[in-house]
């Protein structure tokens, strides 16, 4: 099985060494794909979109956000929201206060990623008979 990132297409037996060759032009567009597939590695872990449908309506604490999200573990919430803070998408402030009050919030990028997170929950919640009965009649085959 083939690695994420090493999910480029083979070569073809007949041409070896293809791979190796550098493309001339298009370059940039195996680059982006790289690009594209990080961001989409992010922005489309279950956690991820759970974190920021959260967060699209107030900052939240880390508490009320692992209390909010059933079954994620304080190491999978610590370990998401880490990673959305470094793309960008998420700001933490720390408030010093005893015990420390640290909040979570959308940046303006993370709030523009909220609008499409958003449709994508509403359509699968409305798709989401039609995806089962052909889940079952996949399983059933």
């Amino acid at each position: 099985m083939l690695k994420p990132e090493h999910s480029h297409l083979p070569a073809h037996s007949d041409d070896p060494g293809h791979s190796d060759v550098p493309a001339p032009q298009g370059a940039s567009a195996h680059s982006d794909c790289l690009g594209v597939n990080s961001v989409l590695s992010r922005v489309g872990d279950k956690w991820t979109v759970l974190v920021i449908m959260l967060l699209r309506e107030r900052p939240r604490r880390f508490n009320e956000l692992k209390r909010m999200v059933g079954g994620i573990s304080q190491r999978m919430l610590t370990l998401t929201l880490r990673g959305l803070e470094r793309d960008g998408l998420v700001t933490r402030t720390v408030f010093p206060t005893v015990p420390p009050r640290v909040d979570y919030e959308l940046t303006p990028l993370g709030h523009g990623l909220s609008q499409p997170v958003q449709a994508l929950g509403t359509w699968a919640l409305e798709h989401l008979p039609e995806i089962e009965t052909a889940r079952q009649a996949f399983d059933e085959r």
